[in-house]
């Protein structure tokens, strides 16, 4: 297994993991905020481990679809982040990285989607 892959397990467990923390947490502080963030973690958790076998497995072009969890990655970094430091803090993480998170994160799933209809070709 390449580094990139054990890279895409390694955000898929923390991502997990952290989506897990800030469930609790929103159970006990009130806010929207952590309870979306919570449920994005929690719900690409398994998506960037499916991403990793996928590329072992050969079924996706692998730079292509690595690049597109990275771009899940820094996607859940920004809009967990800012939505999370609102709950939190009161303050963004700074303007607009939310949306841009959010925009990475769709992104990131067309990316993944590319690299399967390029693997066809190869």
């Amino acid at each position: 297994m390449n580094l990139a892959s054990r890279l895409l397990i390694v955000a898929a467990g923390l991502s997990g993991a952290l989506g897990v923390g800030l469930s609790a947490a929103a159970a006990h502080i009130t806010g929207g905020n952590l309870t979306t963030a919570a449920q994005f973690l929690l719900f690409h958790a398994p998506g960037l481990l499916a991403l990793s076998a996928l590329i072992a497995a050969g079924a996706v072009h692998p730079t292509l679809a690595q690049i597109a969890g990275y771009a899940l990655i820094l996607g859940l970094a920004l809009f967990c982040g800012d939505l999370s430091r609102r709950a939190f803090a009161g303050a963004a993480l700074f303007p607009r990285a939310a949306p841009m998170g959010g925009i990475l994160l769709m992104l990131g799933w067309v990316l993944v989607a590319v690299s399967a209809l390029l693997r066809l070709r190869v």
